[in-house]
């Protein structure tokens, strides 16, 4: 070996060394926030966007096409492919990669350009933590049918399309990142343990910075007829798509399925701090818990959720008088939306009468694994802006929850401190909450 790599391989080992050092703080004194958004989703493929449509109570939801036809829902949750941009992922990649991978990469590239953050700087400190819900169906069953047709016919990109953990990894390569590369798959919890578990890495000292969220890619006639034999999606409203989603009202009957991607750049606070980043909020705590009954339904007793946001409170070390906003999973299903409102009452007892609570599923459907990191988004944009995100197609007149659901576009949170639970529960009994804060 020649002096000139030798030199280079010390500097290389030295950038390491000094990367590390950034992470000798004791857990408790590393606080995490938020310094960049990214998302491709039926209501705006970009932040900005989306964030307008939701807070002016707009809807994305719409008809699908004709092979949907025979299907009890013929409605969902679309993006709109015509306005992505595709220029920083070139054709050869676009072949091995899966819808939402794409999605994933195109939302990371708006949360690092919105953060301003100089990625090569940190690349040994820096991680992944994206997940997904499930792979496309349509891509398996095209590939069988080619299959049938000769092993020849099969494509070499089959594998790496399917992958749950090729969305973290094509990102990870594209910008050389060397930190924690995680992936996580809980059903429609995906997005919120994703956030959590980025927020974990940079709390406990494994990374400077972590890009966190969730992507899914899965509609398609097959998936909506199955998750309609599981009698789980909204079939009154094909002739009113908006309507169909219907958070914590009375009318309810199902979610709507929708797809999309939703990126967020978490940062240690004291590096954010010393480049002059833009701080959105801040991540107090991050609560977890099983239900341990059942593959689909909740416990009735609501006690996962209830141990999931009560941890997350713990760990933010905060009271429940503190809470002023809760962003709730609420899909718009008879049983999960009871479930989730008694375990709010029962958790905060009479103060649930106080705090704001809204859903905003009525406007964009459920994006599955997405859908944690996509209200995330919201949750941090209500908190930065003061504006409450409504929650759409919900009749006042109805109340059967009794809670103050945020069911008006243009509602002021006025709380000096702003503090907010997001809310996210999976097939599995899988559950997690998050606790974001205005910065003090």
């Amino acid at each position: 070996m020649n002096i000139g790599k030798v030199l280079s391989l010390n500097n290389r080992l030295n950038k390491i060394q000094n990367c590390l050092k950034l992470h000798t703080k004791h857990e408790n004194d590393r606080r995490v926030v938020i310094t960049g958004l990214g998302a491709v989703s039926p209501v705006g493929n970009n932040v900005s966007t989306a964030w307008n449509t939701i807070k002016n109570g707009g809807c994305g939801i719409i008809k699908l096409g004709d092979d949907y036809n025979k299907i009890p829902c013929q409605i969902g949750g679309i993006v709109d492919k015509s306005t992505l941009k595709y220029d920083d992922i070139s054709k050869r990649d676009l072949k091995s990669m899966s819808v939402a991978s794409q999605y994933a990469l195109i939302a990371s590239s708006e949360a690092i350009y919105d953060a301003q953050i100089d990625l090569d700087l940190i690349k040994e400190s820096t991680g992944v933590s994206i997940g997904s819900s499930m792979m496309d169906i349509t891509d398996i069953i095209q590939t069988y049918e080619d299959f049938k047709k000769g092993y020849k016919y099969v494509t070499p990109f089959f594998v790496p399309r399917i992958l749950v953990n090729m969305p973290a990894g094509h990102i990870s390569i594209k910008y050389g990142l060397r930190g924690p590369n995680h992936t996580v798959s809980t059903a429609c919890a995906t997005g919120a343990h994703a956030i959590g578990d980025g927020y974990r890495f940079i709390k406990n000292g494994n990374a400077t910075a972590m890009i966190c969220g969730a992507t899914d890619s899965c509609i398609s006639p097959f998936t909506i007829a199955a998750f309609c034999r599981m009698k789980a999606l909204a079939t009154k409203y094909n002739d009113n798509p908006d309507k169909g989603s219907r958070p914590f009202d009375k009318e309810r009957d199902g979610f709507v399925m929708a797809e999309g991607a939703a990126i967020l750049i978490l940062e240690d606070l004291e590096h954010a701090m010393k480049r002059n980043a833009k701080i959105y909020a801040e991540i107090k705590g991050y609560g977890l818990s099983g239900d341990g009954t059942h593959i689909t339904a909740p416990r009735e007793d609501a006690s996962g959720a209830i141990m999931a946001m009560k941890r997350a409170l713990n760990e933010a070390r905060l009271s429940l008088e503190d809470v002023t906003y809760i962003n709730a999973h609420a899909t718009s299903t008879p049983l999960g939306d009871a479930i989730e409102a008694r375990a709010i009452k029962s958790l905060f007892q009479s103060y649930s009468s106080k705090i704001l609570i809204s859903s905003t599923k009525g406007a964009h459907g459920h994006l599955l694994g997405a859908a944690g990191s996509l209200e995330s988004i919201f949750t941090i944009k209500a908190i930065e802006e003061g504006i409450l995100p409504p929650n759409i197609n919900f009749n006042s007149q109805n109340n059967e929850f009794d809670l103050n659901i945020v069911s008006d576009t243009n509602t002021k949170y006025t709380n000096s401190r702003k503090i907010a639970v997001k809310n996210s529960f999976g097939f599995g009994g899988t559950n997690a909450s998050l606790c974001f804060s205005s910065l003090e």
